[in-house]
């Protein structure tokens, strides 16, 4: 299966919230797709299909298939810890995300597609793979001759730094990852646990 780039109003109303952003189409259809989507005595779902819905959903938020998913749930039970909120910490240092988080694109789609053309930087020098897991320490930017690119300047301009695990210079363009986000400073709607005891079984 590819990443998915269709209608992303769609994908919200399958999860019942805007999971991609603000979305003022997904305020007026506010209900699952199809012709049977504003039916209110739909089936109840299962157990199990509540665990992978739950699933489904972090890998749509942040744009990660399958493989790599399961790869990165492998390395969170390897880990010391918590493992949903390690699964939670891994995805969050991922290259792409950490471009989105520092505000050098609007989405994380927008941030995938900056790494994958060679425009951002990590510790000077270029990085071109999205699913890199950046390391506390590293520090992320824009290539010299990418930073006059209409896409970043208009993502950065009016940026304000809402993230404690990262610390912004904005005459660089670029943030250095200070340190793994704790449970609470990661805003999206996410139970990681139901994703844990799905792997689990």
């Amino acid at each position: 299966m590819a990443r998915y780039t269709g209608p992303k109003t769609k994908i919200a109303r399958k999860f019942g919230e805007p999971i991609y952003g603000p979305d003022k189409y997904f305020e007026k259809r506010n209900y699952a797709p199809g012709m049977h989507g504003s039916n209110k005595r739909r089936k109840k779902v299962s157990e199990y299909g509540v665990q992978l819905l739950e699933k489904q959903k972090v890998k749509y938020m942040y744009g990660i298939l399958e493989k790599q998913f399961r790869k990165t749930f492998d390395l969170a039970r390897r880990k010391e810890g918590v493992t949903g909120l390690i699964l939670l910490q891994l995805i969050e240092s991922r290259l792409d995300n950490v471009v989105y988080r520092l505000g050098l694109a609007p989405t994380r789609a927008a941030a995938r597609q900056l790494v994958n053309h060679r425009h951002i930087i990590v510790n000077g020098k270029v990085l071109n793979i999205p699913s890199y897991l950046v390391k506390i320490g590293d520090v992320v930017g824009v290539r010299e001759k990418s930073k006059s690119l209409e896409v970043i300047s208009n993502s950065v301009e009016g940026h304000s730094n809402r993230f404690p695990w990262l610390e912004w210079d904005g005459q660089k363009l670029s943030g250095k990852f200070l340190s793994y986000p704790a449970r609470e400073e990661i805003p999206e709607n996410i139970n990681e646990q139901l994703i844990v005891e799905l792997y689990s079984k």
